[in-house]
């Protein structure tokens, strides 16, 4: 048995406040735990507040005792209470660097801002994790939410050096790394790689309600990977499309103007399928789509890989997936990437198996020779 490799000590400050205990901010709560640090949780609702400190996201100090006052308050409420919240706490805990979680900032940075002592102001420095699950509230909170994964720290031109170094400990310590920015730069990065990607899936999805049952019958993996982010959290989406409507619009635009074009080639088509200036709008779209999939950043945030798949048939059976992802390994291949796809009232689903090219063939006749059914590529 090998021994624990000892953890890292945080550079965050104990005690940190988190105010909000839903998904993010239980998430952090068990995180920073997790590193060492001592957090304080504060919310308005005492379910979730009962709920995140059952979990272990912290503990919630008695008004009545004799609390140590926070080193780094967390604001991790949605973005229409955010500003009001955060300017509560500058209030309310002087010695503190104040920081907000939400998901759109320079409406937040304005508020925040808006009468603000100086002192207080430079105190604040907005930040947003870009992590989050489909599930809400703290039930869905895992201390490895924030791990891998970016966490934009937005300063304002009042943040001191302080602020911005305490929001960038606060990343480092949960696992993610820094990336920093101006609130106008993140929000209009998050509008196209976040906010425009819930809005269409949502669209997509509100489309089945009107379905045949026949037709979601045959629903393949496309559908589900386009979906999959559709069972969103409607109250705190609303807040935040709203609160990014400037950036979140000219994106919607731009889709409106191509979904014009793709609409003009299919009414066109009606007619004469061949009819010119059916065939070209269509092929443009579908191809700069190809464009713009190869630009999203690959394994380890590097360049796109280019790989194969290796697609195997895998019974639903205990353990089958667990002994596929064996045979693998042990065939010396590294898989990666993966994609599971279930075969419409069947047993069994299709297994994806991303690997490097020069790997494909081997792998594939290694995995037959093991008794597995490779679907030919």
């Amino acid at each position: 048995m090998t021994a624990d490799l000892p953890r890292p000590t945080a550079a965050t400050a104990s005690p940190v406040r988190i105010v909000g205990s839903g998904l993010l901010g239980a998430s952090l709560g068990l995180a920073l735990r997790a590193a060492g640090v001592d957090v304080q949780l504060a919310d308005t609702s005492p379910v979730s507040l009962a709920l995140a400190r059952d979990l272990g996201a912290g503990t919630i100090p008695d008004p009545a005792a004799d609390v140590p006052e926070p080193a780094l308050v967390v604001v991790s409420t949605p973005p229409d209470v955010a500003a009001s919240v955060v300017r509560t706490e500058l209030a309310a805990h002087p010695g503190a660097v104040v920081t907000d979680i939400a998901s759109v900032k320079a409406v937040i940075a304005a508020e925040v801002l808006e009468g603000a002592s100086p002192d207080d102001a430079a105190r604040y420095v907005g930040s947003h994790p870009m992590a989050g699950r489909e599930r809400s509230g703290a039930s869905g909170a895992d201390a490895d939410l924030f791990a891998g994964r970016p966490w934009v720290v937005v300063p304002t031109e009042s943040s001191s050096p302080a602020a911005v170094a305490a929001a960038r400990s606060l990343a480092s310590d949960v696992g993610s790394f820094v990336v920093q920015m101006g609130a106008a730069e993140h929000d209009r990065a998050v509008a196209v790689v976040s906010h425009l990607p819930q809005v269409l899936s949502s669209v997509l999805a509100s489309r089945l309600n009107d379905a045949d049952e026949t037709a979601l019958d045959l629903a393949g993996q496309g559908l589900r990977d386009t979906t999959r982010i559709a069972a969103a959290d409607s109250r705190l989406w609303t807040a935040i499309l709203t609160g990014n409507a400037a950036a979140l619009r000219d994106e919607l635009v731009a889709v409106r103007e191509s979904l014009d074009h793709v609409l003009g080639a299919i009414e066109q088509g009606l007619a004469d399928p061949l009819a010119q200036g059916a065939i070209g709008p269509l092929d443009r779209v579908i191809r700069s789509g190809n464009e713009g999939a190869a630009r999203i950043p690959g394994k380890h945030g590097g360049a796109p890989g280019r790989y194969t798949e290796v697609t195997v048939l895998v019974p639903d059976n205990p353990g089958a997936l667990g002994r596929l992802f064996g045979e693998v390994g042990e065939a010396g291949v590294n898989i990666e990437d993966l994609g599971i796809e279930h075969s419409a009232g069947q047993r069994v689903g299709l297994v994806r198996l991303s690997v490097v090219p020069q790997a494909a063939a081997g792998l594939e006749a290694e995995l037959d020779r093991r008794g597995w059914r490779v679907v030919a590529r």
